[in-house]
């Protein structure tokens, strides 16, 4: 491709397009590239998820989003994000992974899994769902080990044990438990998380009580094996009967990715990117940042709702720049 592009935009979620929808209004020359499917993350998701936020907070390009209900389910967000993909007629190629990236000329020189680009400009929307954070125990490359939880019949008359107090985790033993699992969780903290969805809470909070889901606080998961669990407790080593372990302990962002790129982290365990809050452009003069990745480790900074902006700030400064070359 020998065209120079004003912006390349990396990743194809909410506000990845979002990027390229502000891009398309102001003339921009853009692609969005993928390294899977469009929404990637969404899609991911597990099957029955609900958003936390309403459905008018998840909008983009000024496009409505009608729900069922307030808070939209993760088929109707894939739905949603796909057709303003299309009303758009948004530049994206899907299942192409960058591979690197080189300035040159003042220019980036972009190459991927399917083509070469050339570009002004770069937006990093990555999102951070793509690397588990992995517990770094014995056994946890078994294949009953997942670190992503999609359909709970899969578990239906099998002994599971849910790592963690996230949304997350609590949505999986709920359901997992409601098709017929025999579910254990293993939590670190003394009870569950107060981050977990208001209406959700004091479901698991009444299953644990009532003893249809059996947990264990202040414990960690020290290792698995093919038929059986590990845990610490404070009452000691405890071993249970064991066929799935679900262990859902968040993810991260893509930091070698960002390393590579010459953006520079914090160096405390936040790793947080560092980027200009008004014009979001990083400390390599070009890229940008868009999303939950500014957050670098603390993913529950930015979301949908609050992150849309970024879209917003990043074409200003895009255009801002061009005018004055």
């Amino acid at each position: 491709m020998t065209e120079i592009l004003d912006v390349l935009i990396i990743g194809a979620g909410p506000i990845g397009m979002a990027c390229g929808i502000e891009a398309q209004k102001n003339g921009l020359s853009y692609i969005i590239v993928e390294k899977g499917c469009l929404v990637n993350s969404l899609y991911n998701y597990p099957v029955n998820m609900t958003f936390f936020s309403t459905s008018d907070k998840l909008e983009i390009g000024n496009i409505p989003f009608v729900s069922n209900n307030i808070k939209p389910t993760r088929a109707e967000a894939l739905e949603y994000y796909r057709r303003v993909a299309l009303k758009f007629n948004l530049n994206i190629n899907l299942f192409e992974k960058v591979e690197s990236n080189v300035k040159k000329d003042g220019n980036y020189s972009v190459k991927t899994s399917k083509s070469n680009y050339q570009a002004k400009n770069i937006i990093i929307s990555t999102g951070f769902y793509d690397i588990p954070s992995y517990l770094d125990i014995p056994g946890e490359e078994l294949q009953k080990v997942r670190h992503y939880y999609g359909d709970p019949h899969f578990y239906a008359m099998q002994k599971v044990v849910v790592v963690g107090a996230s949304n997350s985790s609590v949505d999986a033993a709920l359901e997992t438990y409601r098709k017929g699992a025999e579910v254990t969780m293993v939590v670190r903290s003394p009870e569950i998380g107060e981050r977990v969805k208001y209406w959700v809470r004091p479901d698991i909070v009444n299953r644990i009580k009532e003893g249809s889901i059996k947990v264990f606080f202040n414990s960690n998961l020290v290792a698995i094996r093919q038929d059986e669990v590990e845990l610490q407790t404070p009452e000691g080593i405890q071993i249970i009967p064991n066929n799935y372990v679900l262990a859902l302990t968040g993810y991260q962002p893509d930091f070698g990715f960002l390393d590579k790129l010459g953006i520079k982290l914090s160096e405390d365990t936040k790793k947080q990117p560092e980027y200009n809050a008004e014009t979001m452009e990083t400390n390599q003069k070009g890229i940008y940042l868009a999303g939950v990745i500014c957050g670098g480790m603390e993913t529950h900074l930015w979301f949908i709702e609050n992150s849309r902006e970024h879209a917003n700030k990043i074409i200003e400064d895009v255009l801002r720049k061009k005018s004055l070359s």
